[in-house]
């Protein structure tokens, strides 16, 4: 059975199961953040504020359980300890859109790719097992596999030379049907070109087409459209952004 830790999870077959993290043992309490000072923000506050709690708090719910089940494994409580598993793979499962791309999700476009990083390239293989893999159920939970080691490679290894193909892949798994996050997989697709010139060059159409069929952002999708006419080699792709801005200024007429 293949298996990897990743973020003190392993990934075992089609399962989930909790590994002790090397750097932050489980079996150690955790720093419990300040509550707020009010239940509710002052009039006027951004949505940062607010997201950014959301994401901590989805973190500290995921390390609870965590080092809840070590608990249960390390005084025998074989069946709570199954019942922390289900819970992860709940958490797993559930939809958890990003509501502020800025805010903790997308990396700049200055990020640049320019170091083979051995780490970096085996957690894009691994990924790649996982990615587009299984049915039902199982095909959910690959595709949140495969989406938790790629943006490990962004974050801990930002400058390695596969960030290019590692956006790639993110923009395709956040328009598939496990996710249909449109607005996420449109700056993903625009971050695979803006950090590997010359790489994936479909990504422009695809973040073309998203902006003007699923975002209604038709002067982002005229923009790009237009880049593809400048930079693409593919008659077709040319062919189709000529087509479509044609009917774009059209309509603005």
């Amino acid at each position: 059975m293949f298996r990897i830790v990743l973020s003190g999870l392993v990934f075992a077959g089609v399962g989930w199961a909790v590994a002790q993290s090397p750097s932050t043992p489980l079996s150690e309490p955790t720093k419990k953040s300040p509550p707020p000072e009010s239940s509710s923000l002052p009039p006027g506050a951004s949505d940062v504020d607010l997201v950014e709690r959301v994401i901590t708090a989805r973190r500290e719910y995921e390390s609870s359980l965590k080092q809840l089940h070590e608990h249960y494994i390390k005084h025998g409580e074989k069946l709570r300890s199954q019942w922390t598993e289900q819970e992860l793979m709940g958490h797993h499962m559930l939809f958890k859109p990003s509501y502020n791309l800025d805010v903790k999700d997308v990396p700049p476009p200055s990020l640049e790719a320019k170091v083979n990083v051995r780490e970096a390239n085996e957690l894009y293989r691994t990924a790649m097992e996982y990615k587009g893999k299984g049915f039902g159920n199982d095909y959910i939970l690959n595709q949140r596999r495969a989406e938790i080691l790629f943006r490990e490679i962004l974050e801990k290894y930002p400058n390695s030379d596969k960030i290019g193909d590692v956006a790639y892949q993110l923009g395709d798994l956040y328009e598939g049907r496990a996710y249909k996050q449109y607005d996420r997989a449109a700056k993903y697709f625009e971050r695979s070109f803006q950090w590997v010139r010359g790489s994936r060059t479909d990504a422009r159409i695809r973040a073309a087409t998203l902006y003007d069929k699923q975002l209604n952002e038709r002067a982002k999708a005229m923009e790009l459209y237009r880049d593809v006419i400048a930079h693409d080699t593919d008659p077709e792709r040319i062919k189709q952004s000529e087509r479509r801005l044609a009917e774009l200024s059209g309509q603005r007429k």
